[in-house]
């Protein structure tokens, strides 16, 4: 009762589930090598076409970027499917009311994905394959021990937060950062913090 009544109040809030299928983008946004992520343009039509869908939306949605069926990812298409794609969303574009999970993550995305992360120093919510979530890119050891502990919860009750959450004087701080870079989600009705995994599940059809 409770999971259902918590899914009808983030219905009210109206975020929106936004799926995006990279390699099915790059064959209506790109002609050939559809499922080849190989080259700067390819990578930038492809986060474009991201972007624009995202601007059609009218309401706050969490962007489900799969790369599952990406067979060749390089340097260059990370850098702008993924790096550039966040910094365009911190900066508040795309009207600042997004949030991106990055999803089918293969053992040779990783390191493309990571070296443009910590090139423009920011950090990106992944799952693998298996659909366990990590946090990639560079982050201060206790930023990324605090967004454990709401990976671990999945969601926590706004009342919860101070002593599930806030384990040191300046957690309240990194929580803040977190919210910040949308690596989490606080619900700005209840103020209950959500991973964006958990906020995923709660968003399914």
């Amino acid at each position: 009762m409770t999971e259902a009544r918590d899914r009808a109040q983030l219905d009210a809030f109206r975020v929106d589930a936004h799926a995006v299928d990279v390699r099915d983008l790059m064959a209506r946004t790109v002609a050939d090598l559809y499922s080849h992520l190989v080259t700067r343009p390819t990578g930038r039509a492809v986060r474009l076409a991201i972007e624009s869908q995202l601007e059609e939306l009218e309401r706050p949605a969490l962007s489900l970027v799969d790369f599952s069926s990406v067979a060749i990812l390089d340097y260059s298409c990370a850098d702008e499917v993924v790096a550039k794609l966040l910094l365009v969303l911190r900066s508040g574009g795309v009207g600042g009311r997004a949030w991106v999970l990055f999803r089918g993550i293969r053992e040779f995305h990783r390191d493309p994905i990571e070296a443009v992360l910590e090139r423009h120093r920011i950090q990106a919510v992944l799952q693998g394959e298996g659909g366990g979530s990590e946090l990639m890119g560079p982050a201060d050891p206790r930023d990324r021990s605090l967004w454990s502990r709401v990976e671990a919860a999945g969601r926590v009750e706004a009342s919860r937060v101070p002593g599930s959450l806030l384990e040191a004087p300046d957690d309240e701080e990194r929580l803040r950062r977190l919210l910040d870079h949308r690596l989490v989600f606080r619900h700005p009705h209840k103020g209950d913090i959500l991973a964006l995994s958990a906020l995923s599940r709660e968003l399914a059809p």
